[in-house]
């Protein structure tokens, strides 16, 4: 057989092993090691590129540090000061839980950077909240699913460090190139939801008054200056993405340590009490935790950066390996072929949808990142606009079958069955794709905020 069927054949292989469960990197992994023998290329390597990886790859460390910080903004108890001013605000509306719930993933996902995470915070402490406020268990879920999307794209995110690094641009203005699309997903899903709400009676509405969103913004000043610090240190180039996430870390683990003692002494035990019972001396305290927790917390953050770590480095060298078989040149006559400006931007669009539909964020980017942006740059797509295009609209697989890692992740949270989840998804899937071709048509969305623009 020649080259081409065998490697045909290897990817039938590894479809079928995905097909059946088999984890992605090992998926990625197999066919790296088959195509590799195919092609003639010695296993050496494989090792070397994996070692490229992690040693140039500074900008990479910023990744392990921010799963780190959602994991110590979650069990700090800032993310539910976040969630608690959220709902303040928006509880006067029809489906203002959940709408909150949408305010809370754009919130916790200005530090933490992490879809799964933002889905899974989110999800465990405002899904049965909502199942409580008289909303269907399989919409409450379908939103915590929905509003993880924007934890790649509100800064910091995860996956435009990890853009940045591939396509060497610089990750400050990749952040700053995602906060208005990032803020447009959350409002039009919440759009979204408030109709859907209005149409089904859902929700209990509770009254708005200004000293609840007082307080509760009082005591949700922590996140706020953890995600102004972000924000301003990248922004003002005192710090780059990277010492961001340490820094941080940081801010996380002094607070976290020295809030515990501090909130038991003022006899506040019962974190779950309402904010209105709460005094503003409670409320100025998170509830933290013992120095003792750490190593715990660290560990579920080494165990999902084990994760995403091998998966980045086979992908590179599937990337490699598909250079060579031509797989660029084959998708850029295709694309570039379609036309004018807008026919060539839309396929490539139409490529990320799909794609993100059966790969997950980070192998689809290192795959097709490569490949699309040096397409977009020749027909004057501007490089960071298209970097925020492209992660839109991945960050919209997030909830699109068969993949759909935060429709997953969410049914792992909630105990709802993933495939209940699909029907209300589609609401949240209607906005996404509505604010992505916004994006699209309106470039200076991405790139008005930018420095020297």
């Amino acid at each position: 057989m020649t080259d081409g069927n065998w490697i045909l054949l290897i990817s039938i292989g590894v479809t079928v092993f995905f097909m059946l469960g088999v984890p992605i990197f090992l998926v990625i992994g197999f066919w790296v090691v088959g195509a590799s023998f195919v092609l003639g290329l010695t296993l050496d390597n494989i090792g070397v590129a994996l070692s490229d990886v992690f040693t140039d790859g500074f900008a990479l460390l910023a990744m392990p540090l921010f799963i780190l910080t959602g994991d110590l903004i979650n069990k700090s108890g800032i993310a539910r000061r976040l969630s608690d001013f959220a709902y303040a605000c928006l509880g006067w509306l029809r489906g203002g839980l959940a709408m909150a719930s949408l305010g809370a993933c754009g919130l916790f996902a200005a530090i933490s950077g992490s879809n799964s995470a933002t889905t899974a915070t989110i999800g465990a402490m405002m899904h049965p909240e909502m199942v409580k406020g008289g909303y269907d268990e399989r919409f409450a879920a379908a939103t915590a699913a929905a509003g993880g999307t924007v934890g790649i794209i509100i800064p910091p995110s995860i996956i435009f460090i990890v853009y940045g690094f591939l396509m060497n641009l610089p990750i400050s203005d990749l952040f700053v190139g995602g906060i208005i699309p990032g803020l447009m997903m959350v409002i039009g899903m919440q759009l979204a939801c408030w109709i859907i709400c209005k149409m089904n009676g859902w929700g209990h509405l509770i009254q708005l008054k200004l000293n609840r969103v007082l307080k509760t913004a009082f005591g949700a000043w922590l996140g706020f200056f953890a995600i102004g610090l972000v924000l301003w240190g990248i922004y003002t180039g005192k710090f780059s993405p990277t010492e961001a996430a340490g820094v941080t870390v940081g801010f996380c683990i002094i607070v976290g340590l020295i809030s515990l003692p501090l909130y038991r002494l003022m006899g506040s035990l019962d974190p779950d009490r309402s904010p209105d019972e709460k005094s503003y001396s409670e409320m100025a305290l998170v509830e933290g935790f013992k120095f003792t927790e750490i190593p715990g917390i660290v560990i579920r953050s080494a165990q999902i950066t084990g994760i995403l770590a091998p998966l980045i480095a086979v992908s590179v060298v599937m990337q490699q390996i598909l250079s060579l078989l031509g797989a660029r040149e084959t998708i850029q006559e295709f694309v570039t072929g379609m036309g004018g400006y807008y026919a060539v931007l839309f396929t490539a669009m139409i490529i990320v949808f799909v794609a993100g539909m059966v790969l997950e964020s980070l192998p689809n980017t290192i795959i097709l990142a490569p490949i699309l942006a040096p397409i977009a740059h020749s027909i004057g797509v501007d490089p960071i606009h298209f970097a925020v295009l492209f992660l839109v609209g991945g960050s919209i697989g997030f909830i699109t079958p068969p993949y759909g890692l935060n429709l997953y992740v969410a049914s792992g949270v909630t105990g709802v069955p993933y495939f209940k989840l699909l029907r209300y998804t589609v609401p949240y899937l209607v906005a996404l794709l509505a604010v992505w071709i916004v994006v699209a048509l309106v470039p200076d969305l991405s790139t008005v905020l930018l420095p020297n623009r």
